[in-house]
């Protein structure tokens, strides 16, 4: 492959982590610049995959799977050495090649891109986990070798866990988002024990305002995110030391967007839970200072507790 090709590969994959991975992008900015690209590369992966199923909403489902199973099958030819003519895939397939990442990790991933075609809802909070195994934990495992560590084999768990936090973290956020596109990734069983329908859900959506059932739920659902954070914290001292003020800012902004939905009595459809332009700045130059090693801070109780509000 011609150098050139590759480099553009790479600039497609890092435009697209800088148009829509605001959070992880800033947290990236604080890696060395050769490891940097690769992250890009992952993102990139994961993004167009998202974009094929989430924002080709005009077309109907067939033809959705079938241009993610055209892309999957261009990837996969990648992976035994055919050329392969798509403006990312070579940056992906190079990443893969440099640090010999598990191929099913992809696989995997790419399993659960096809079931956000077909599945709608999830009746328990183990059938979600099934799909977050794909679409979330093997991220941590495929990050990690660009990470680095001291300790893989204790990292590896820590990784998983973060990035079901941080998938966990995005559903909680993107509630009135998903129902748009016709899903729901909070449990059925999860909705019936605080006595919320799918119903109520929309409605919510259109009133743009939740009553205390739904803030109850979302409530619950962020200790729950919280628990994946507490074991992944200890993951983070691990890492290689250039590595460590990154993931140190990813994990405390994506965490802070929780604290932004408690600090909205847990209201996700009032407005999109944002962790506020000071802070992000804040929060990344105190992890550039924070020496390595440091153990990482497992989160609290929520922000503030629910309003007796109806």
């Amino acid at each position: 492959m011609a150098k050139a090709d590759l480099t553009a590969a790479y600039d497609h994959c890092r435009e697209l982590h800088r148009r829509h991975g605001r959070t992880y992008y800033l947290a990236t900015r604080l890696l060395p610049a050769w490891k940097r690209r690769h992250v890009h590369a992952l993102y990139g992966f994961t993004r167009h995959a998202d974009e094929i199923v989430d924002r080709t909403d005009e077309l109907p489902p067939a033809e959705r799977a079938a241009r993610l199973r055209g892309w999957s099958e261009r990837f996969v030819a990648g992976l035994h050495g055919e050329p392969v003519d798509d403006p990312l895939l070579p940056a992906v397939l190079h990443t893969i090649a440099v640090f010999d990442l598990d191929r099913a990790d992809f696989a995997a991933f790419l399993r659960s891109m096809a079931m956000d075609l077909t599945v709608a809802s999830y009746p328990s909070y183990a059938d979600l986990l099934d799909y977050m195994e794909g679409s979330a934990a093997v991220i941590g495992t495929m990050m990690l070798p660009i990470l680095g560590s001291s300790d893989p084999a204790a990292a590896r768990e820590p990784a998983r866990q973060l990035g079901l936090a941080f998938q966990l973290t995005n559903f909680i956020r993107d509630v009135a988002e998903d129902l748009d596109r016709g899903r729901t990734y909070l449990p059925d069983e999860d909705l019936a024990r605080f006595g919320v329908t799918r119903d109520d859900l929309l409605a919510a959506r259109t009133a743009g305002r939740a009553p205390r059932r739904i803030r109850e739920l979302i409530a619950y659902e962020v200790t729950r995110a919280q628990a994946h954070y507490a074991a992944a914290a200890p993951g983070i001292p691990l890492l290689t030391p250039a590595s460590q003020s990154c993931m140190r800012t990813a994990y405390e902004l994506y965490g802070g967007i929780l604290d932004e939905v408690a600090a909205q009595d847990y209201d996700v459809f009032v407005r999109r839970a944002r962790v506020p332009g000071r802070r992000r700045m804040a929060v990344a130059a105190r992890a550039l200072l924070t020496p390595p090693g440091t153990p990482v801070p497992i989160p609290g109780p929520p922000l503030q507790p629910l309003t007796l509000t109806a």
